[in-house]
């Protein structure tokens, strides 16, 4: 299991009134890492994965700690939680060694562009999204409930 690791640069631009990176900012660096994971990566993998796009379906954010502009690029580390026919859905990390400012996740859809309309994954995107595939931390969190509650019962 593999997570993407991204270099993201904060920009001057990236602040709000309040001398911190700006909510929706962090959207875009979420986007950032994705596009590199899933156009580049992949598409230096197989040139074939993921031609034609994709389109998010849904994000989920979690604004941890306040990020103020400084020189250091923070790091998005980008895995996959989720592989299914037609999405997939990635989670992230925005942090640096110290800090976690953001947990966040998204569901992406494959979309054909010419036929305007969502689409199967493709054996070689699947294959490819298999070496970033982790169990949701939620998840596991939920299944360690369960057997608990499970071994209380017994």
């Amino acid at each position: 299991m593999a997570r993407h690791i991204y270099s993201c640069a904060l920009r001057w631009s990236d602040m709000d009134a309040f001398g911190h990176v700006n909510n929706v900012v962090f959207l875009r660096y979420l986007e950032e890492a994705r596009i590199d994971l899933m156009w580049r990566l992949a598409a230096e993998t197989d040139g074939d994965a993921f031609e034609g796009g994709s389109v998010v379906a849904r994000h989920e954010i979690d604004y941890r700690r306040p990020l103020v502009h400084r020189h250091e690029p923070v790091t998005v580390e980008t895995w996959v939680v989720k592989i299914s026919a037609a999405s997939l859905t990635l989670a992230y990390e925005i942090k640096d060694e110290e800090t976690v400012y953001v947990r966040a996740s998204t569901v992406v859809v494959p979309y054909d562009l010419e036929a305007g309309r969502p689409r199967r994954l493709k054996p070689v995107e699947e294959r490819f999204l298999q070496a970033y595939l982790e169990e949701d931390p939620r998840e596991a969190r939920r299944k360690r409930g369960n057997e608990q509650e499970e071994a209380v019962v017994v």
